[in-house]
């Protein structure tokens, strides 16, 4: 026999998951681990998520829960989980930029918040973090209102435009902006050697690389994933950084335990390069172009969160994504990354007093779309005990 839990499908930006009312789900976190798997079918070998509705890649195998905040400095509480394609882990250690512009319209929606025309602001709590983010929710007649002429890389048609803010994202996993303590640093990197890279953690903690460094040319797209050397001296220097700032213990359990965070991605200066569908992305369109991983394969397009994290080092003199900079970019407000789908733009307020950098707030524009809405099943066997 199986179980029923209300759910609603939703894409967020390019990613899309399971959307669940936090008191739908079994209260022991290690009961709502084992059903949460099971809904998505993993862990699967094959990683095809054949038996359940997780859609075999990172950017389809994500979950939201969502509960009222019961705090009066948010309107909801929003909680993200990396659920594993191929290992039994939920890792919810991290934040998706992504299933983040989801949230304001789920709870739209599902009446978390009074429906103001023509725009909801949703003050959200993002747990994994313990920071806030404002979605500002095109609404009519009560609802969200997905239409409009809103494109962004990586979806196909246009859609309302929601505006993400995500308020001081500085040290959203480790409390420092620069986990290291550097903008900059050299790491002997086992099977790779000294390399240098920024740390860096606003939204999530994202490790930044020069292309060069790696011996790429930072326009790689299919090469990457036909490449197992590739991505391994990335997630070598990926398990590195882990360790060096005290995410995980050891290489060993960043790669099992510590898929989603940090994140890793090399960068190269503006160049003209083809995207996935063919088009072109003139040099002059961009102001970076970066390539970033997921969970051990390439982003098809680029995290929110490391968008977030790369605009803000590319703002601070000294960090390797600033070195790359044309001159007439280090004022702007707003910077353009150009990645595989195309472009992400983000706006970053950078602040510096008595020598210290502050991150103030990242604006960024997204859409996104509720897909389906009913119930999961779930077999029975995964609620023992609950």
């Amino acid at each position: 026999m199986q179980k029923k839990i209300p759910a609603v499908y939703m894409r967020g930006g390019t990613s899309k998951g399971l959307f669940f009312h936090a008191g739908d789900l079994p209260s022991r976190s290690d009961i709502r681990d084992a059903v949460l798997l099971a809904a998505y079918g993993s862990p699967d070998p094959n990683r095809r998520q054949i038996d359940g509705v997780g859609g075999a890649v990172s950017t389809a195998s994500k979950v939201a829960i969502i509960s009222l905040s019961e705090s009066p400095d948010y309107d909801v509480v929003y909680n993200f989980g990396q659920v594993s394609i191929d290992r039994p882990i939920i890792d919810f250690k991290g934040n998706c930029g992504n299933i983040s512009s989801a949230v304001g319209p789920f709870a739209v929606d599902e009446g978390l918040v009074p429906a103001v025309e023509p725009l909801t602001r949703v003050r959200i709590h993002q747990k994994n973090t313990d920071k806030l983010i404002i979605a500002e929710v095109p609404v009519k007649n009560g609802r969200f209102d997905e239409d409009g002429s809103y494109a962004i890389a990586g979806v196909p048609g246009p859609g309302a435009k929601i505006v993400l803010r995500f308020d001081d994202p500085g040290g959203a996993l480790t409390g420092k902006l620069f986990p290291t303590g550097n903008v900059k640093d050299t790491l002997d990197v086992p099977e790779v050697g000294p390399i240098e890279l920024t740390v860096i953690d606003a939204a999530n903690p994202v490790i930044l690389v020069q292309a060069a460094a790696l011996g790429l040319s930072g326009l790689e797209i299919d090469e990457v994933d036909n490449d197992a050397s590739i991505r391994q001296r990335l997630e070598n220097v990926r398990c590195a950084v882990s360790v060096e700032i005290g995410l995980t213990e050891t290489m060993e359990e960043a790669t099992l335990r510590s898929q989603a965070v940090p994140k890793i991605a090399f960068v190269t200066a503006a160049a003209t390069y083809q995207t996935l569908d063919g088009s072109t992305v003139n040099e002059t369109d961009v102001d970076l172009v970066g390539r970033m991983m997921s969970m051990g394969t390439l982003h098809k397009s680029y995290a929110v969160s490391g968008a977030v994290s790369t605009v803000g080092a590319a703002m601070i003199p000294g960090t390797v994504a600033h070195d790359l900079l044309k001159p007439e970019a280090h004022q702007k407000e707003m910077l353009s990354i150009g990645h595989p789908g195309g472009i992400i733009e983000v706006g970053a307020v950078i602040e510096k007093t008595n020598g210290t950098y502050h991150y103030r707030e990242a604006v960024l524009g997204r859409t996104a779309r509720r897909l389906m809405e009913g119930s999961v099943l779930v077999p029975e066997k995964y609620f023992k005990d609950d």
